[in-house]
């Protein structure tokens, strides 16, 4: 029996018994999570955590990253807004990190030893510049931190499943030394690394949030199996997919290229597939389950084509529907419980889909993919 799966026993006794948890003697790991946008943050906090575990510091779960239309500065969701924690700890040790800054921060961590960890100088001034910046300036704001010095890692780096990393790691970063590594940035890699890729099993989604979603496709979705789809088409998307001919890995491309392209190389289509494609593959798909097939779900960062869609689709008994708010959480949970799903290869948020689903063995496929088929498509509109 491992020692992660014994602490996590002794801790959940100690929270149903009605004690408070105790500090970790193996330490922390705190970071921002501050590229991009939830998809991006979603694939950091799986590396961070797989970081966690190979040090066996206990993660602190941070705020997630929003930006609001009209709002100069980022605002800050807590971690269990959307995601259960209980579930994470089956893989490893976590705490919310408002919790850690009310129970511990002052005795384990005080102000005057707030140290910020980066690789190596970020901006024009000495040091780590920890606060310099949106979201930055927000995100440690939220918990009341400053720090007093800055910490360079240089030549260490994330990759703990190659090169000896975590005994580098522990040599120079000992908990008694250095009971709290705050990191300016996510200590993980985008795309997510290979080895991280299961984790997302842990992640599950809070009540409401799975309230929603189900309350969603029990009132709006036909009786019957409904397709998923995900179409990135926001003008920011458009001119990203423009250079993807440029950085075939560009993103999250290696969920379907491979990591090496292995099974393909990256293409316009395949960032932003046109209407036709769409339709094609959509209509393959709805005929190839037949009357099995009873709505297309669609959700989209900007325009979600529902006239459009039910306009092609017209010779099909079937209804197109989207979730009737702008919440990208919930859109996420309904994709992951559709009967089958479509989602764009390079985004980050299909990419969040698919780790889902292939956790529960759900199908999935990728627009204009795979890309040495897309020429040989006979399906006429």
């Amino acid at each position: 029996m491992g020692t992660d799966f014994l602490l996590y026993l002794l801790f959940g006794f100690m929270h149903f018994a009605g004690y408070a948890f105790t500090q970790d003697p193996s330490g922390y790991i705190a970071y921002c999570p501050c590229m991009g946008r939830f998809g991006n943050q979603a694939d950091h906090f799986l590396g961070a955590i797989g970081f966690a575990k190979a040090l066996n510091r206990t993660l602190l779960l941070p705020h997630w990253i929003e930006y609001r239309y009209g709002q100069q500065k980022s605002v800050q969701i807590p971690f269990d807004t959307y995601f259960k924690v209980n579930p994470l700890l089956e893989y490893h040790r976590v705490e919310l990190m408002n919790d850690f800054m009310a129970k511990y921060s002052n005795d384990l961590w005080p102000p005057a030893s707030r140290t910020s960890f980066c690789y190596m100088q970020r901006g024009e001034s000495e040091g780590c510049n920890a606060k310099a910046g949106n979201p930055f300036e927000s995100f440690w704001d939220t918990y009341g931190i400053d720090f007093s010095s800055s910490e360079f890692y240089a030549p260490l780096n994330y990759d703990v499943y190659h090169h000896d990393m975590v005994s580098k790691w522990h040599e120079k970063y000992p908990p008694s030394e250095w009971p709290v590594l705050a990191f300016v940035g996510a200590p993980a890699s985008f795309p997510i690394q290979k080895e991280n890729v299961e984790i997302h099993k842990y992640l599950k989604w809070n009540d409401e949030i799975d309230k929603l979603a189900n309350s969603f496709i029990n009132n709006r979705i036909k009786p019957g199996k409904f397709i998923g789809i995900h179409l990135r088409n926001g003008i920011d998307w458009v001119r990203a997919c423009e250079h993807i001919t440029k950085n075939s890995l560009l993103f999250s491309a290696p969920q379907c290229l491979g990591y090496r392209n292995e099974y393909g190389k990256a293409t316009e289509e395949l960032c932003y597939p046109t209407f036709e494609t769409v339709v094609k593959q959509l209509k393959r798909l709805i005929r190839k389950y037949g009357k099995d097939i009873s709505t297309v779900f669609v959700a989209s960062d900007n325009n979600h084509l529902i006239p459009e869609l039910s306009h092609a689709l017209s010779s099909f008994d079937l209804k197109t529907v989207k979730y009737d708010r702008d919440n990208p959480h919930v859109d996420l949970a309904i994709l992951g419980k559709a009967d089958y799903f479509i989602g764009n290869c390079i985004s980050s948020f299909s990419a969040f889909v698919k780790r889902e689903r292939d956790s529960n063995g759900l199908p999935n496929e990728f627009w204009a993919f795979p890309v040495n088929q897309k020429n040989n498509q006979k399906d006429e509109l």
